[in-house]
């Protein structure tokens, strides 16, 4: 299955159309369910077979498409149903179509007022979570839904912008759901320390509350020369556009998040902080927005706003703590303006081999396509 998207203004944008086309080698291939953001283990890999390595001349065989709103949402798969995110109008509108023929199945639409500032776009930003129960969404302006994913009936819904103090966003809500166990878990980014919210998934209380002021406050920030520590004013941003990641680390269950302030480590059944990592660009104008990346112990992370690069860190044993293996920060380049060998925006970056492969670079006339040796951080 190849999903098409558009561009608008420099970002992948749901624009008009969604075609699905073959482009399987083998008539008798079975595609895996795509769930939730880059898919069933949220690293943008699949396991399936049989692909075409090149398409005929003409593209591949269009098998349907259909007309739909505006909006960044990724559409996801399970069980044969295609469900899509996406905004017409006044509405927000969450619908579900089989995926072999686009035969409506159900369609849940709430009013939406979301205006992006910077007039991007005005739909929604976040992609949707399938469970064999649930289809959960999270709106542009922070309105967490949960319908039945059969019938397409609410379930539950928290609007997180007024019950958690969030300060506005640049450009609204970004970071996708995640689930692990019993836990729906959210980056809702509220004061003074909602930054991350766990709530049950199947009646939408709160489990749990964490980061934000009690993981900042006095602490070193991106260490720059003279740079003070940090004080906590109480309007701080604190969301960003970075889906949590969940992996094992040293056997352990781990949520890494990637908040507008740094990355996070916590507990995921508990919210209980294990270790943080300033890291953001130094004006406000700063945007994390690539997920983490796991290997073993080893965790990666990017941003492109003035240099703040990459790092890879190995994580200690306990999961407290941390070593850096390699940086490409400014602060690690004695305050000079040198181009890291990678600085990613919007795309997280796909590990194959022990290399990343990602784009490099804040917009189109300056991104480029890189490979990137892990371990060392040596562009290939």
């Amino acid at each position: 299955v190849n999903l098409r998207m558009f561009l608008r203004k420099g970002r992948c944008s749901i624009a008009g159309l969604i075609i699905i086309a073959v482009s399987l080698g083998l008539a008798k291939a079975v595609a895996a369910d795509w769930q939730q953001l880059l898919g069933p283990r949220a690293d943008g890999t699949s396991s399936e077979t049989g692909l075409l390595s090149a398409w005929p001349s003409g593209g591949p065989k269009v098998i349907w498409k259909k007309q739909i709103g505006t909006g960044y949402s990724a559409p996801s798969i399970r069980d044969g149903r295609l469900v899509l995110f996406h905004r017409i109008g006044n509405e927000q509108i969450v619908e579900a179509l089989d995926a072999k023929t686009s035969k409506p199945v159900w369609r849940h639409a709430s009013p939406t007022r979301y205006r992006d500032p910077f007039g991007y776009n005005n739909g929604p930003r976040c992609t949707p979570l399938l469970t064999e129960k649930h289809c959960y969404t999270f709106g542009a302006e922070g309105v967490l839904l949960c319908l039945d994913v059969k019938t397409g009936k609410p379930v539950w819904q928290r609007k997180t912008a007024e019950e958690f103090q969030v300060p506005e966003a640049f450009f609204g809500v970004g970071a996708s759901p995640v689930i692990e166990g019993n836990l729906l878990i959210v980056m809702v980014g509220g004061q003074p320390n909602s930054t991350m919210v766990a709530f049950d998934k199947d009646t939408g209380k709160v489990a749990w509350q964490s980061a934000g002021r009690d993981t900042w406050q006095d602490k070193p920030s991106i260490g720059w020369p003279g740079e003070p520590l940090v004080r906590w004013r109480g309007n701080e941003k604190l969301a960003s556009y970075s889906t949590p990641t969940l992996a094992t680390i040293h056997g352990r269950r781990t949520l890494l998040s990637l908040t507008r302030q740094g990355l996070v480590s916590l507990d995921p059944k508990t919210g209980k902080v294990n270790f943080s990592c300033w890291f953001r660009a130094r004006v406000n104008e700063s945007v994390n927005a690539a997920n983490p990346v796991v290997s073993g112990n080893r965790v990666f992370c990017s941003a492109a706003y003035y240099g703040v690069g990459s790092f890879l860190l190995d994580i200690a044993e306990d999961g407290k703590s941390f070593t850096e293996v390699w940086s490409t920060n400014e602060r690690r380049k004695a305050n000079r303006r040198l181009e890291p060998v990678l600085g990613i925006h919007w795309t997280t970056p796909i590990l194959h081999d022990g290399h990343l492969y990602a784009f490099s670079g804040r917009n189109e006339p300056d991104a480029h396509f890189r490979c990137v040796e892990l371990e060392s951080g040596r562009v290939k």
